[in-house]
């Protein structure tokens, strides 16, 4: 008995004490919990029920909210062409107004406004105006055009292309086919895509989405949640679901400082095909490297200044200068009219191994 006792008291001794509630977690029976919604609920059954108008989930609030703030800025684009049966249609988007002659400018397609002079502007309100093409860049499919009259259109603002992330919400706005502007939505499947236009120049810098771009949306804006444009609808792949490209707005504030200033983009060319790509970890920290991405070399022309210069498929391009390149844009920028014919230092990671090449960059011509 007594040794029996004795391994009960040790038994007992070894189980964990049981812990007291605390009285601020403790809720009486029967209790029953509300969301706070702000709005008186209808007690039914003894559920409660939400409002109809709370059904709305964060998805559906933040596209309508990014549509309500830029939709008014969409515009539709009608070529005067001479021949009628040529007549097309394209989208556009308020950017600003001309301070020196009062009309409001206009973002689009480049092959919107292609065989054309003069346009018809048909905003959101049904408003009908007369514009003219103030500069136009079929590199990077993008033209600017100018309204004739005085035009209160508000404007969109552009976004930082440079922080979407692959699986964003995207939303896409345009005026296909002379019906009243549509929305539609996807995410960004892939950033840095190069793409052959109808007239076989190369557009780089292209933000890949599944928003499906109708026909007649080319040059409308491809807008984040908060309602900033971070893309300009430039072209679909015909026959595959799920294909559509925008040209991003990084780009495009390059593209349209340079077409105000000058009607066309200046630029200087080496000679390559490159898109934005992640450092990997590993390579970055081989390499002393402290920048997310860089310039993936694709493709060197045989002959052109990279090439000459000893740069090779495979390359990453870290920077130009003492400028960072983390995206075409950065490329686009560091190959500006100042960088013609001007030895430039381009940092490389090569085999894991950092090194520089110096490449001169020669001027390229308007549509070449």
């Amino acid at each position: 008995m007594l040794k029996g006792r004795k391994y009960q008291h040790f038994a007992r001794a070894r189980r964990p004490a049981k812990t007291p509630a605390h009285e601020i977690l403790a809720y009486p029976e029967g209790a029953r919990f509300v969301f706070d919604t702000g709005k008186a609920l209808e007690v039914e059954g003894g559920y409660c029920a939400l409002p109809d108008g709370d059904l709305l989930d964060a998805y559906s609030n933040a596209v309508v909210r990014a549509v309500e703030r830029v939709g008014p800025s969409v515009v539709r684009i009608h070529p005067m062409l001479e021949d009628p049966r040529m007549s097309g249609v394209g989208s556009g988007f308020a950017i600003g107004a001309d301070k020196e002659l009062g009309g409001g400018l206009i973002l689009t397609n480049s092959h919107v406004i292609q065989g054309a002079s003069r346009f018809v502007v048909i905003t959101a309100e049904g408003r009908n105006f007369t514009a003219r093409c103030v500069g136009d860049d079929p590199d990077t499919d993008l033209a600017v055009i100018k309204i004739d009259q005085a035009a209160d259109i508000p404007v969109a603002r552009l976004g930082d292309s440079k922080k979407l992330r692959r699986g964003q919400l995207v939303i896409a706005i345009g005026a296909p086919l002379g019906f009243e502007a549509t929305v539609t939505t996807g995410v960004v499947s892939a950033m840095g895509r190069s793409l052959r236009g109808e007239r076989g120049r190369l557009i780089e810098d292209l933000i890949q989405t599944d928003a499906a771009l109708n026909p007649g949306n080319s040059g409308g804006p491809l807008v984040n949640s908060t309602g900033e444009v971070i893309g300009i609808a430039t072209a679909i792949i015909a026959g595959y679901q799920g294909l559509c490209f925008a040209v991003a707005a990084n780009t495009a504030g390059f593209v349209i400082g340079e077409l105000l200033a000058h009607g066309h983009v200046r630029r200087g060319s080496i000679g390559l095909i490159a898109q934005q790509a992640p450092i990997p970890p590993a390579l970055a920290r081989a390499t002393g490297v402290q920048q997310p991405y860089a310039v993936y070399v694709a493709h060197v022309d045989l002959g052109g200044p990279a090439a000459k210069a000893g740069v090779k498929e495979g390359d990453l391009l870290i920077a130009a200068g003492d400028r960072p390149l983390t995206g075409l844009d950065d490329l686009l920028r560091a190959l500006d009219h100042h960088s013609i014919g001007h030895p430039t230092p381009f940092l490389v990671i090569r085999n894991a191994r950092l090194m520089t090449v110096t490449v001169t960059p020669k001027l390229r011509k308007p549509g070449a």
